[in-house]
């Protein structure tokens, strides 16, 4: 039996990590202490006026294990980076998002103006981070329009004799055939870096020298242009909300809950111009208040992305610590504003105010996930609530690269991170029964292994031979309590025509095309095919590149060049004897055979 009195004796009163553990060895709660011991004991002191969230996690407690640290910040780290690697079920957990994308300016002699995501070249010049794609192209749009910079690849650049349609549409100055001196382009590309830096007058200033400068030399139609960009600023300004030469740099945060949704809103700011903003919604946040879950948010977020100088929050954090750790992580000073005043002020209201509107469609997206959940339950005639759906589709062209997928629809959202593909080898090609039986013996052996959460229905994308296949697998298996359903395509393959063919049922089950349980199972089934035939181009595409005697072991590149040579191509390599393939420069009989047996 665990003995918390016994564990919390032989903590220190030092700073550290502690991780509470399940009967299975799992980690189910990993929290960071400025003192270990009174931050664990505090569990254990007075149950009753904790949280049911509380009370029930510290009732499948088994262990607490600690790590000592050397600071609070340092604690806070190592939480962050366990809580990444573990996942634990009662942590509030953020989607670990793919980089933020940039605008990028290229080190070339005539820089490109490009989207960017990934890690930054030093030869190149960056600008943001920005919030969504959208953004990056949408200041991209303006760049082009205002200072009408280049946006093709080098490759195409140094290989053009005319200009291009951008060119034609006054999106570019065609530099690539020497319409554009080197000069004049080098004054547009820096006014354009001090545009993104924020240097709006800085870049204004610029441009009506040059347009001086022009109309001094009579070059009146320079003049006309620099006097339309000029033009072109100023409206952009004009139009934005935010902006200030006051604040560089700085991410706004504001955290909003409705119901048990809880929803963070992160508003960038850089060089003074607001950039956009993105919601998020972490995982396991019912039960805890704004104020942990910015912590939490701020934690995490930035041990992936860089954090700005400054950062406002919404509420009233331990910004010492989180300053320290934060300062650590960039390389520079962090500060940490709790209670903004003035234009600072107004961004932190348009935060909260994201939030909110956040946090309020999410919870009707929710509410109408639950109500669907419901009509399918009643449309089934189960007893018990439906919460986890998986839903399997095929996907090959004439047998050639054939994919299965299988996705996953949880708690009244489809869970991306659980997805799974199936690459299907060594069936007939075209099978589709033979596939179905392969994805679900392997899917569902494991899970009968206990590698896995059981569903609660499983959707199959086919007719009543794909279903039989299902039931055959699933009886082989022992999983007799597992409700299985086919998804028939209706007549002409149209929406809202399904059948749901039922196992023991004599005739299929249609429903109204407007029903909601129709619509999740339309949802699911259509996320099925597009996550399988992503996968099948996939491997057809990589199929379409790839020599097979790039498997080969012992095949490098020269070898492979003097196979082809010698034979004229791939066909008569194949109808070549081991005898044949030995007279290759560089061949033995030994590795002939071995090619032998792999062609063949």
């Amino acid at each position: 039996m665990f003995d918390p009195l016994q564990v919390i004796a032989g903590l220190s009163h030092l700073p550290g990590v502690y991780r509470m553990v399940n009967a299975a060895g799992e980690a189910i709660y990993i929290g960071k202490a400025r003192d270990l011991k009174k931050r664990v004991s505090s569990y254990f002191q007075k149950q009753s006026g904790l949280s049911p969230r509380i009370q029930l996690m510290l009732g499948q407690v088994h262990a607490i294990e600690t790590t000592v640290t050397r600071s609070e910040a340092e604690a806070l780290l190592l939480e962050n980076n366990l809580i990444k690697s573990l996942s634990p079920r009662y942590n509030i957990l953020f989607r670990d998002d793919k980089s933020y994308p940039y605008l990028m300016l290229s080190g070339h002699e005539f820089p490109r103006l490009s989207f960017h995501r990934g890690s930054l070249d030093p030869r190149h010049h960056y600008f943001g981070p920005f919030p969504n794609a959208g953004a990056v192209r949408q200041s991209m749009q303006l760049l082009q329009k205002v200072f009408r910079l280049r946006t093709c690849a080098d490759s195409v650049f140094e290989n053009r004799s005319r200009p291009c349609l951008l060119h034609q549409i006054r999106r570019c100055t065609a530099p690539c055939v020497d319409m554009v001196s080197a000069t004049d382009y080098a004054d547009d590309v820096r006014s354009a870096g001090l545009f993104l830096q924020g240097k709006d007058d800085e870049a204004v200033e610029r441009l009506i020298e040059r347009m001086n400068a022009a109309a001094e030399h009579r070059d009146y139609e320079h003049a006309a242009t620099c006097r339309d960009q000029i033009g072109a600023l100023r409206k952009v300004r004009e139009k934005q909300f935010v902006s200030s030469s006051a604040a560089r740099d700085v991410d706004v945060i504001a955290c909003a809950i409705e119901g048990e949704i809880a929803c963070v809103n992160l508003v960038m700011i850089r060089g003074g111009r607001h950039l956009g903003d993105k919601n998020f919604f972490p995982r396991n946040a019912a039960g805890h208040d704004a104020p942990q879950i910015v912590e939490a948010f701020i934690s995490q977020h930035y041990l992936n992305h860089g954090a700005p100088p400054v950062i406002i929050v919404s509420e009233n954090i331990p910004h010492d610590m989180f300053e320290q750790f934060l300062g650590d992580h960039a390389g520079h000073k962090v500060q940490l504003v709790v209670n903004p005043a003035g234009e600072r002020r107004v961004w932190l209201e348009m935060a909260a105010k994201n939030a909110m509107l956040g946090a309020q469609q999410q919870l009707g997206l929710y509410a109408t996930q639950e109500a669907r959940l419901q009509a399918l339950q009643q449309a089934l005639g189960m007893t018990e609530a439906i919460q986890r759906i998986e839903c399997f589709d095929v996907s090959h062209t004439m047998g050639e690269a054939t994919v299965a997928s299988c996705v996953v629809y949880d708690q009244a959202a489809l869970r991306k991170t659980e997805y799974r593909r199936f690459n299907i080898t060594g069936i007939e090609p075209g099978d589709d029964y033979a596939a179905m039986r392969d994805v679900l013996s392997r899917r569902y052996r494991r899970i009968v292994a206990g590698e896995g959460k059981l569903p609660d229905l499983v959707l199959i994308d086919g007719g009543k031979g794909q279903l039989g296949v299902a039931c055959e697998v699933f009886a082989e298996l022992g999983l007799s309590d597992v409700l299985l359903i086919g998804v028939a395509k209706g007549e002409a393959r149209k929406p809202g025509l399904e059948q749901l063919i039922i196992p023991g049922r004599l005739n299929p089950l249609q429903l109204p095309g407007e029903h909601p349980a129709l619509h999740l199972i339309q949802q699911i089934r259509d996320e099925a095919h597009r996550f399988a035939i992503q996968g099948h181009r996939a491997q057809r595409g990589k199929a379409r590149t790839t020599s097979t005697l790039e498997s080969i072991a012992g095949i490098g590149a020269k070898r492979r060049q003097r196979l082809l040579a010698h034979f004229a191509g791939l066909k008569d390599l194949l109808s070549a004897s081991v005898d044949e393939l030995a007279q290759v420069e560089g061949i033995s009989r030994a590795l002939a055979a071995r090619i032998y047996d792999e062609l063949h």
